[in-house]
């Protein structure tokens, strides 16, 4: 039975990429969103120009107040913005919590979102606790320096990776999912014309909500996968350069 996921992301007043996108996603697979906002930001579909944290003693007492009324399993979490933040978002997650992370260092315009000191926290007090991580390829060379793909993979302290070659691919990508570092299954799709803004979060939103559903990982990865290519080839353009995944089922 669907259920609820607790979605911890950064605000996009554009609506593309965020909080506005892991809602949107959630909700077509029947579960309930939880969001809480963790950076403001400011940004269109050219660029991203500035980022604001949002106070990690505050995200705390959000989550206190969730979890003194909801009991919450699957957490998504996208786009964290300090390194307070991680730390303390690291220390409340425990071992009932079945975690997502979508690890946003750069945004799909290049920005650069995630500072140095953030990106080791991260590998420290989070990944240990993420049970499916959603890379691209420069983002693992992030998470794992000086390393090939397998040796970056087997490096993490995650049970299931899922390495998308999006950001290096020219006409297939592929999306290669890891278990305990050993190669699983390989996915394949044509890669779309134009920039898109929001796929990553739309994928790992998609999946967090299928893992919701107690399905195995393999199945939650095929149809998370389809569902965003669904939602590329549907896209739409709001502003002057990125299209939106148009989530919406019609």
């Amino acid at each position: 039975m669907l259920d609820r996921v607790l979605v911890l992301s950064g605000l996009d007043p554009c609506g593309g990429a965020g909080i506005a996108a892991d809602i949107e996603t959630i909700n077509q697979f029947g579960a309930t969103p939880l969001p809480i906002v963790t950076t403001l930001t400011v940004q269109n579909t050219q660029r991203v120009s500035e980022l604001q944290a949002v106070d990690h003693q505050f995200i705390v007492k959000q989550l206190s107040a969730l979890t003194d009324d909801i009991d919450i399993t699957v957490v998504k979490i996208g786009l964290l913005s300090s390194v307070e933040q991680i730390q303390a978002i690291a220390e409340w997650l425990d071992e009932s919590h079945v975690v997502v992370l979508d690890p946003i260092i750069k945004a799909s315009t290049s920005d650069e979102l995630l500072a140095q000191e953030a990106i080791d926290m991260l590998k420290q007090k989070l990944l240990p606790k993420v049970f499916l991580l959603t890379p691209n390829v420069a983002e693992l060379a992030r998470l794992a320096p000086g390393l090939d793909e397998q040796e970056a993979v087997k490096s993490l302290p995650c049970e299931w990776v899922l390495l998308t070659t999006t950001d290096t691919s020219e006409q297939v990508i592929e999306h290669r999912l890891y278990h305990q570092g050993e190669l699983f299954e390989c996915f394949s799709y044509h890669k779309l014309p134009g920039d898109y803004h929001g796929s990553g979060c739309t994928l790992a939103s998609a999946i967090s909500a299928l893992i919701a559903a107690n399905l195995d990982v393999g199945v939650v990865v095929k149809r998370a996968l389809d569902y965003s290519y669904q939602t590329l080839l549907n896209a739409k353009q709001i502003g002057k350069m990125q299209y939106h995944p148009n989530r919406i089922s019609p």
